[in-house]
């Protein structure tokens, strides 16, 4: 087939991409500056210069091929506010604009890769795609927010009758992963974790190459209008650090802060925050994760998708083993 793909070049979308060439899809891409996605080149993607910005051009990009992957977004916790209205475009405004010229183009499908962060804190429970979340209880970072508009745009569309397959990845880690999550992880894998925090946040942790895996496999296979949960194993993060730090031969940090103290960095200036390498809003962070959870089955994508993601373990020394 031939495929559109947004976000080819990130994290989880440079895997996709991988995987649908590796068994002989033909790839269209749209990227920023063509000449610095090297990655992309080398695997043979025909890419056109755009940022997803136009309707129009997102159409011209679509025409020729059969189906649709969109990955593209912004993901980060803790912005200032002066990046919301960034976020909210990256997230929203240009999953509209996809969906709009995918109507317009008349592919055979679309899968949007959301996440299971829009059910928000599960609060210790373990849930699956028919959960909704309590919208009276608000939103726990911005990412969150938009996230959850997006996949409320798509869920309207799909209601509609539009042929698409929904899926939502759990908290995603591997080789190139810049996160503040997957710092972390390195960091108690390689000793240079200095401090632990917020250790107690729950995340259904899957390793990139099942996430792609997954994503191809709903192209495939997927119930059109359905939603398929792309977790790993529900645990916390202090967990997952313990893990990465017996594989790396170390051990975790003494030191963790109080949440008292981490209170009292939420109301530092934006500027000092920086300066100390934290997030512009602190306290979002904390709502984010203190005592919250993001935990997720993935039964349906296992029944459905054949879906099998690795144990924590086994994705961690392969995340290791591939630098």
């Amino acid at each position: 087939m031939r495929i559109f793909v947004t976000g080819g070049a990130g994290f989880i979308g440079l895997a996709v991409v991988r995987r649908l060439v590796q068994r002989g899809d033909r790839v269209m891409a749209v990227v920023r500056d063509p000449d610095r996605a090297t990655q992309l080149a080398d695997l043979g993607v025909e890419m056109r210069a755009g940022d997803l910005s136009r309707t129009a051009a997102i159409v011209d990009a679509m025409r020729g091929t059969d189906a649709a992957i969109h990955i593209a977004g912004m993901y980060r916790v803790g912005i200032a506010a002066a990046m919301r209205p960034a976020m909210l475009d990256a997230n929203v405004g240009v999953t509209h604009r996809v969906l709009d010229a995918f109507a317009t183009a008349g592919l055979d499908r679309l899968v949007y890769v959301s996440t299971v962060n829009v059910a928000g804190n599960t609060k210790g429970r373990i849930i699956d795609e028919r959960y909704r979340r309590d919208l009276s209880e608000g939103f726990l970072n911005y990412y969150d927010e938009t996230k959850y508009l997006a996949h409320r745009a798509v869920r309207e569309r799909v209601d509609s009758g539009a042929p698409i397959v929904i899926v939502m990845p759990g908290v995603t880690y591997g080789p190139g992963d810049h996160s503040g999550t997957g710092q972390q992880i390195r960091g108690a894998h390689d000793g240079s974790l200095g401090y632990i925090a917020l250790a107690d946040v729950g995340i259904s942790a899957v390793y990139v190459e099942d996430v792609a895996a997954g994503i191809v496999a709903a192209l495939d296979r997927g119930r059109v209008g359905e939603s398929y949960i792309l977790g790993g194993e529900n645990t916390r993060l202090r967990d997952a650090m313990q893990v990465a730090a017996r594989i790396g031969g170390r051990s975790l940090p003494r030191l963790e802060l109080p949440t008292a103290l981490i209170r009292l960095g939420s109301h530092a200036p934006a500027a000092l925050a920086r300066a100390a390498g934290l997030p512009d809003d602190l306290g979002e962070v904390l709502r984010a994760g203190l005592g919250v959870t993001y935990w997720a089955s993935s039964a349906k994508a296992s029944t459905e998708l054949g879906y099998r993601p690795r144990d924590l373990g086994t994705g961690l020394r392969a995340m290791f083993d591939e630098g």
